[in-house]
């Protein structure tokens, strides 16, 4: 199993929203790293849901429901999505604060490429992250 991080605006679409609809496609990604990331994903993979602009933590847990597929919202077929579904919210959101003064997570992706709204996520990062959300 590997791990990834979706980024998401709380207003756009929230953790909240996704335990609502039970499951979505994750679309709109228009960021050809973002897009391979999206494309290695594999069902069960387990993904962190990170607010981003808005809260700037790390508040839950989805799964990969199922592998890419084309994007329905793009006019081509370069983009692709994959479904989530809810798994578990944290206990204790892990705030971006918190995880760039982690010296142990100074490499994550998050830390380095702050913009890339779908990245991979180490068993080591992953570990700290679950440790720091008292899970």
């Amino acid at each position: 199993m590997a791990y990834w991080l979706v980024k998401s605006e709380p207003f756009t679409y929230s953790w909240d929203q996704l335990v609502k609809d039970k499951q979505t496609f994750w679309d709109g990604v228009r960021n050809y790293a973002a897009r391979n990331n999206l494309k290695a994903m594999k069902k069960g993979d387990e993904v962190l849901f990170y607010h981003s602009n808005e809260g700037l933590e790390i508040v839950g847990i989805a799964k990969v429901a199922k592998e890419h597929y084309p994007d329905p919202t793009a006019d081509d077929d370069t983009w692709v999505v994959v479904d989530i579904k809810p798994y578990k919210k944290l206990q204790q959101p892990v705030s971006l604060a918190q995880i760039k003064s982690d010296k142990r997570l100074a490499d994550m992706a998050l830390v380095r490429l702050g913009r890339l709204s779908v990245q991979p996520v180490t068993e080591k990062e992953w570990q700290i992250i679950m440790e720091m959300a008292a899970q």
